[in-house]
C-alpha cells in the first residue's frame, strides 16, 4: 500500500523538519496489516492530539466518492457519530436498510466490505487509532488480537464495519493544511511571547482571545502575525 498524495505530501513536510518516525511507523503498519489481511486495501492512522489523519491506500480510485454519498443519504458513520453509538454493520443490513441504500450500493461497488477501527493507547489514554479496510467482508474474522499486537493498538474497543465509507481519507486530504495551519499558530506564538516578554501558554492564550473578539479563526490570526512580521523584517534589512 502506498500513501495518498496529500499523506505523502504531510510526511515530506515531516521529513524535512527531521521527524522521520510517523513515515517509517506507517509504511510498517501498512506492511504488517497486508501480511495478516492480504485482502486489506487501505489503512489510516489518526494520531488524536495532533490532529492528524494519514492515509495509505492500495488503490485509491476504488473508494473514490464514497464520503460524499453516505452524507447524502446519512449513511451509518454519519448516523454513529450522531448517536453516539458503536455500530457494527453487514452488507446485508446496508442492503435492508431502506434510508441507507445509496450508500450501500457504493460501498458494494467500492471494493471495501469490511472495516475495522483499533485505538491506541497509552496510560490508559487514547492518544490515537487505526482504521482497517478490506476487500472481503470477513477479512478481519479471527484476526483482531494478532493486528492490535502487530499495530501497537489494543483488540478492547474494537468496533467492525463502523467505517466502510473510508471516511479516513478526508481528515487525511485536510491533513496537510492542519498542520501548516498549526505550525503557523506556533510560530505566531512565538512572535508573540518575543515581544510581548510571556510564556508561550500566555501567548498562545491571548492569541486565541484576540481571535475569538476579532471573530476569525486562530490560524487566520496566526498568518496576519506572521505576514506583518515579515513586512516589519524587511523594512528593518
Amino acid at each position: 500500500m502506498d500513501p495518498l498524495p496529500e499523506t505523502q505530501e504531510l510526511l515530506n513536510r515531516l521529513i524535512s523538519y527531521g521527524d522521520t518516525e510517523i513515515a517509517l511507523v506507517l509504511m510498517a503498519m501498512g506492511r504488517k496489516a497486508k501480511q495478516i489481511v492480504p485482502e486489506c486495501v487501505g489503512l489510516s492512522l489518526g494520531l488524536v492530539e495532533e490532529g492528524l489523519t494519514f492515509t495509505l491506500v492500495a488503490s485509491d480510485a476504488t473508494v473514490a466518492g464514497l464520503d460524499a454519498i453516505q452524507y447524502l443519504d446519512g449513511g451509518p458513520c454519519v448516523a454513529g457519530t450522531q448517536d453516539g453509538d458503536t455500530l457494527q454493520v453487514t452488507s446485508q443490513e446496508l442492503m435492508d436498510e431502506q434510508r441507507w441504500q445509496m450508500y450501500a450500493r457504493a460501498t458494494a461497488a467500492s471494493g471495501v466490505a469490511s472495516s475495522l477501527s483499533l485505538p491506541i493507547q497509552t496510560d490508559d489514554r487514547v492518544i490515537g487509532g487505526v482504521n482497517l479496510y478490506a476487500s472481503t467482508p470477513d477479512a478481519f474474522s479471527g484476526r483482531h488480537q494478532e493486528l492490535a499486537a502487530a499495530l501497537g493498538a489494543r483488540a478492547e474497543g474494537a468496533m467492525t464495519n463502523a467505517d466502510l465509507s473510508f471516511s479516513t481519507r478526508l481528515k487525511a486530504a485536510q491533513a496537510s493544511q492542519t498542520f501548516q495551519e498549526q505550525t503557523d499558530v506556533s510560530v505566531a506564538v512565538g512572535i508573540i511571547a518575543e515581544q510581548q516578554r510571556v510564556d508561550t501558554g500566555t501567548a498562545r492564550e491571548r492569541l486565541r482571545e484576540a481571535a475569538a473578539r476579532a471573530g476569525i479563526t486562530e490560524a487566520q490570526l496566526a498568518r496576519t502575525i506572521k505576514a506583518i512580521q515579515s513586512t516589519l523584517r524587511g523594512r528593518l534589512a
